[in-house]
């Protein structure tokens, strides 16, 4: 965290309480700062996206920078490996050293695993699970290795880290798979029934099998000019916002300098189901200080709205993200065909 001397703490909290409020950079309290997101940022990647909050237009730098990207490989289920029917979701979080420049080693490995431990746990619960990360009933399934990598902190670092997963995760494609099932030749040496070295006539056909089958024992990737399928349930991927208190009042996306002068945080986590109802996936109190349970109702009914704002601002610029790049994939395939 930043360390501010008791002057320029006293200062930025006395503009909090001022009438109007007043912020370094001019902001209401309720709003963010400039959001600048792409996604397919990472050709390897099943899915991608960079994200920027509170880039500086003029110098073209700064503000708070998060890229996600997200990896499928497959898993084998079976008794020696992590494998599950269904799939796995694993998420990590890394710090670039230069975005906390003052933390030792240890401190910066401390907050890595904090970020992780909140971005796993949420992502990876089962009332968010897809469904299509399966690939073979019992043997075969995908696993997502999804990775965030923090390139600056200018503030507000959980809610662009949300941000950006959920980003990578929306521009995720999983491969089309198909079954395939190998059979012997009917007649053929060794084979269950058949006739041994006796010469029999018989219709020649192809020793693989790619028809829909109940038992299939490996599987084949059809070529396809979209690159797969989106995640299942992708709407659901939650967003974050962090309320910054300093009673009475509470503001949104604080900066480097405003997170020094108030110390106590309400995180909260939020996903949005088809119906338009709020499911709140996460919560955490940050720092010192307590919140009466009045409060707290106050505090997580305004924070569905702020969560409302981002979620529908971040749908639309996906949604126009998905535009662009199924136009550049048609593009591609149609020349390498």
């Amino acid at each position: 965290m930043l360390s501010l001397s008791k002057a320029e703490k006293s200062y930025i909290q006395a503009g909090f309480l001022a009438s109007p409020p007043s912020r370094a950079d001019g902001r209401a309290l309720h709003d963010f700062r400039s959001v600048a997101l792409e996604t397919g940022v990472a050709p390897l990647a099943n899915g991608s996206a960079r994200l920027n909050i509170g880039r500086n237009t003029h110098a073209g730098g700064g503000g708070t920078e998060a890229v996600a990207a997200a990896k499928l490989e497959v898993e084998s289920i079976d008794g020696d490996s992590e494998g599950k029917d269904g799939g796995r979701i694993i998420c990590t979080v890394s710090c670039s050293p230069s975005a906390y420049p003052h933390l030792s080693s240890n401190a910066l490995d401390d907050l890595q695993a904090d970020l992780t431990s909140l971005l796993h746990q949420t992502l990876s619960h089962a009332s968010l699970h897809p469904r299509n990360l399966g690939i073979l009933k019992n043997k075969k399934s995908w696993l997502l290795n999804l990775d965030v990598l923090v390139l600056s902190d200018a503030g507000n670092v959980v809610d662009a880290i949300f941000m950006a997963a959920r980003a990578a995760l929306w521009d995720t494609r999983v491969p089309r798979t198909r079954g395939v099932e190998y059979k012997a030749r009917k007649g053929a040496k060794g084979a269950e029934g058949g006739k041994g070295n006796m010469d029999v006539d018989e219709e020649v056909q192809s020793g693989f099998d790619t028809r829909v089958i109940s038992k299939a024992t490996d599987f084949e990737l059809p070529d396809y000019w979209d690159e797969g399928e989106v995640l299942d349930g992708r709407d659901r991927w939650p967003v974050a916002v962090t309320l910054n208190l300093e009673s009475p009042i509470h503001f949104l996306d604080a900066t480097a300098q405003e997170e020094a002068a108030s110390t106590l945080k309400l995180l909260l986590v939020i996903a949005f189901q088809e119906s338009g109802s709020a499911v709140v996936q996460g919560m955490r109190m940050l720092g010192p200080g307590e919140l009466r349970s009045s409060q707290l109702k106050e505090l997580l009914k305004a924070g569905e709205t702020y969560a409302r704002e981002v979620f529908t601002a971040l749908n639309a610029k996906l949604k126009a993200e998905d535009l662009r790049r199924n136009q550049t994939a048609r593009e591609r395939f149609e020349l390498h065909r």
